[in-house]
């Protein structure tokens, strides 16, 4: 490649005891009044009473919270928290939570940041032209990596389809990286949202806009999530490992935001959208078979990741010419090793939600999906129809 861009201002605060620090980052940025925007199983599960605990400690007393963000979030759940944001005269936002409830809090920033009611008339890439409300991001699961990419994607119920928004200036000023944060992440979620970042990790390595910043860090992710990701079905409580999980959704996230995605994504988009299945799951259902469609276009760098898949004896006893064969067979037997541990579906007859009278539809809705363009070989509504029907049973 003769040419690239890289870019990730985002601020990356981690560790044990990282929420100690956004007090700190809130008056760096002159926060003093900031909404939180969650949703009710992080309230649930306690995350929420750690965060503003966290913060109390510090001398910050958050009074505004919103946490009634629905897991596939929607315009109208946006223009509801602006509403209440500028009702509470609120100065910046804090998102607590997974991919719906930070997507969220992104297109509402772009709300009380732009005005208007309608957050539709901000979609697509490069619409913004200047900062942002200030904006922080406490993951709660290790995968969507959203608390350091420019996109965020929205429904519009009424059309049935998914907005995407896409920005340098979507950003969050911070990323707080805290594994007390995850400790509670159900074995499934655990499962779905590691081959997200997985996925992230791999699309990126593979797609036609990768570079060589964005795979150091798509290497990385990679290696991590291969590492620890199977001790961490083993032991749940392992804090440790749940913080080099969340780092390599990190990591992915930065990755993909640099180089971007592929066939995987547009395939996942279509079937989360037509099946409202989560996304984490959708990466997981394709991402082997979207592989081996585009195996003899990514051979080298396919070969080359069977270092960070399997580890440096399985690479060096693989022969060179079986190394990208190995590594897509690496990637199922973890599927095949997360299906044991927690039932994660590897088909989508497994799923139980997704009828075979769907697949056209879901064919079309894919070569419609912009991610498509960077995956390294074209593919045509009848090749999206054949990975689908791979991914079938």
């Amino acid at each position: 490649m003769s040419y690239y861009e890289f870019f990730c201002p985002v601020k990356v605060i981690a560790g044990q005891a990282a929420l100690e620090h956004l007090p700190y980052e809130f008056s760096s940025r002159a926060v003093e009044r900031p909404m939180v925007v969650t949703d009710k199983g992080v309230r649930n599960a306690g995350l929420l009473d750690k965060v503003l605990s966290a913060c109390e400690e510090g001398g910050m007393d958050i009074t505004v919270v919103y946490d009634d963000v629905p897991a596939d979030s929607s315009k109208q759940t946006v223009t509801a928290i602006a509403k209440e944001y500028r009702k509470q005269k609120c100065d910046g936002i804090l998102a607590i939570g997974g991919g719906s409830p930070i997507d969220t809090a992104k297109a509402v920033n772009i709300l009380v940041s732009e005005g208007g009611d309608d957050i539709a008339q901000y979609a697509g890439s490069g619409v913004l032209k200047r900062p942002l409300k200030p904006f922080f991001v406490i993951p709660t699961t290790a995968g969507t990596g959203s608390e350091v990419t420019n996109v965020a994607v929205i429904a519009d119920t009424e059309k049935e389809v998914k907005l995407p928004f896409a920005s340098g200036f979507m950003l969050p000023d911070a990323a707080v990286i805290d594994p007390r944060m995850t400790l509670t992440l159900p074995p499934q979620i655990t499962a779905a949202t590691a081959m997200d970042a997985m996925t992230h990790s791999v699309e990126a390595f593979t797609c036609l806009a990768k570079n060589p910043l964005s795979d150091a860090y798509a290497a990385a992710a990679i290696k991590k999530i291969s590492n620890n990701l199977l001790k961490v079905m083993e032991k749940p409580d392992d804090a440790e490992r749940r913080l080099e999980l969340a780092q390599a959704s990190t990591m992915a996230g930065i990755a993909f935001s640099n180089s971007m995605v592929g066939l995987v994504h547009a395939l996942g988009h279509s079937l989360g959208a037509a099946c409202h299945l989560p996304h984490g799951l959708c990466m997981s259902l394709f991402l082997p078979y979207v592989l081996e469609y585009n195996l003899e276009e990514i051979r080298e760098p396919l070969s080359e990741l069977l270092l960070h898949l399997a580890g440096p004896e399985i690479y060096a006893m693989t022969p060179r010419s079986q190394r990208a064969e190995e590594s897509i067979a690496t990637i199922r037997k973890l599927r095949d090793d997360l299906h044991r541990h927690c039932g994660l579906p590897r088909t989508l007859q497994e799923t139980g939600k997704v009828e075979k009278s769907q697949l056209d539809r879901i064919a079309q809705m894919t070569i419609d999906d912009g991610s498509i363009m960077f995956n390294p070989k074209e593919a045509s509504l009848e090749d999206a129809r054949a990975v689908l029907e791979k991914a079938w049973a």
